[in-house]
């Protein structure tokens, strides 16, 4: 007589969903990290349209990016300490305040103001995903629920960056920048405000155990992990420098809507790419997927050398977007293995720093270098090449790290 056990039952999204939480919790964080993809925008084209350069719209656009990052892994660490509401809500209303106050008072005080609400608008970016992905746990405590739930959380990211560029473009086209910040303000602090009053992550707390005293004290940036993040600012240095690259096609060629599609069609091809990454297994190591991911990611951007037209160009960035969920999904479950217990949390929050470095560098350099088509397209393609060249060099410290994420079926 057989003692075979039966096949374990198939997960699917909707199984996912369907548990207590679980969409409260990731649609009010894909709306409350709409700024994130919308802000940077929003502030180049209300630059602009006030009397400002490019330059200096990507410069501000940069400013919001960066300090925005900067703030990760303080606000995870606060989080730690008085839980997640307490620092999410705060941050949210100071946040969205500051961006629908610039359209007003940046003209009357000038750059320097401009400069001063901008970062300050960055510095308290509420770090939702972070806080996200630490309550999947408490939400999810079935492994393979949770491994199905960090797909799908890893491909809608795309979804921000298809809907954020787009409606921020209609807005202000059809309107003006100003009406494109205060919805882009009014989003943040709705979805904020969804996540934050949701019982799991106002009762939220992290782990405990018997040494997290001796855990807590433990070295956080391990060899492995500072390579990693390093490897990550290449990754968002190609993100940063493509949206700027996009405003100048816009201007180039006449079609402002430009602006939002090519970020868009970027977007659409990561949440695809998310989607389909997520519901199948895959041989090998995430290490080895950490390596080849980047290498799609690379080929992916060459199309732009060739100076394409807007239509070639919008269908050329969609396969460079398939392999960007791919990366990013790979890192944040090295990241996982490779952090000393207990502080996961600012491993994420240390990541997503990286990335938010890289993607501000980016979008500066892209702006002093918008009139030079060539050089301009030529970015995305080297923060690639910087990404995947550093995580070869460093692969020897990933050996082995995470295990393979469950197929969604």
């Amino acid at each position: 007589m057989s003692l075979t056990a039966p096949p374990a039952p198939r997960i699917s999204y909707g199984a996912v969903l369907g548990t207590p939480y679980v969409a409260r919790l990731l649609g009010g964080t894909l709306a409350g990290r709409l700024p994130n993809a919308m802000a940077p925008v929003a502030i180049v084209l209300w630059a602009t349209a006030t009397g400002g350069s490019i330059a200096f719209g990507g410069l501000l656009s940069a400013l919001y990016g960066l300090a925005s990052s900067l703030a990760q892994p303080v606000m995870g660490r606060l989080m730690d300490r008085y839980g997640q509401t307490s620092v999410h809500l705060p941050a949210a209303v100071l946040n969205s305040v500051l961006l629908a106050v610039l359209p007003v008072a940046g003209p009357y005080g000038g750059p320097t103001t401009a400069t001063v609400i901008v970062l300050a608008a960055g510095l308290t970016t509420p770090a939702l995903e972070v806080g996200l992905r630490a309550l999947w746990p408490t939400v999810l405590p079935n492994p393979r629920l949770r491994h199905a739930a960090l797909a799908l959380d890893t491909g809608m990211q795309g979804l921000l960056y298809v809907l954020g560029p787009l409606l921020v473009a209609a807005l202000a086209f059809s309107y003006n920048p100003p009406l494109a910040l205060a919805v882009t303000a009014a989003l943040g602090l709705a979805g904020t405000v969804t996540v934050a009053c949701a019982p799991p992550s106002r009762s939220w707390r992290p782990p405990q155990s018997a040494d997290s005293d001796t855990k807590r004290g433990r070295r956080l940036l391990c060899r492995g992990l500072v390579r990693l993040f390093v490897s990550l600012t290449g990754v968002g240095f190609a993100v940063g420098a493509m949206n700027v690259w996009s405003i100048a096609m816009a201007e180039q060629h006449g079609q402002d809507l430009l602006s939002g599609v090519i970020p868009a069609a970027f977007s659409m091809g990561s949440f695809v790419g998310g989607l389909l990454y997520g519901r199948r297994t895959w041989s090998g190591t995430t290490t080895g997927r950490l390596i080849a991911a980047p290498a799609g990611f690379l080929v992916g951007w060459l199309p732009l050398l060739t100076l394409l037209s807007p239509c070639a160009a919008t269908a050329a960035v969609v396969v460079p977007g398939a392999f960007l969920t791919v990366v990013v999904a790979c890192a944040f479950v090295t990241a996982d293995v490779l952090a000393p217990a207990g502080r996961t949390s600012e491993a994420y929050a240390w990541l997503i720093l990286s990335i938010g470095a890289g993607q501000s560098t980016g979008t500066a350099l892209a702006g002093h270098l918008a009139e030079h088509p060539l050089a301009s397209a030529a970015l995305p393609a080297a923060g690639a090449a910087f990404a995947l060249t550093a995580l070869m060099a460093g692969r020897g410290h990933f050996s082995g790290s995470g295990p393979t994420l469950q197929p969604a079926r």
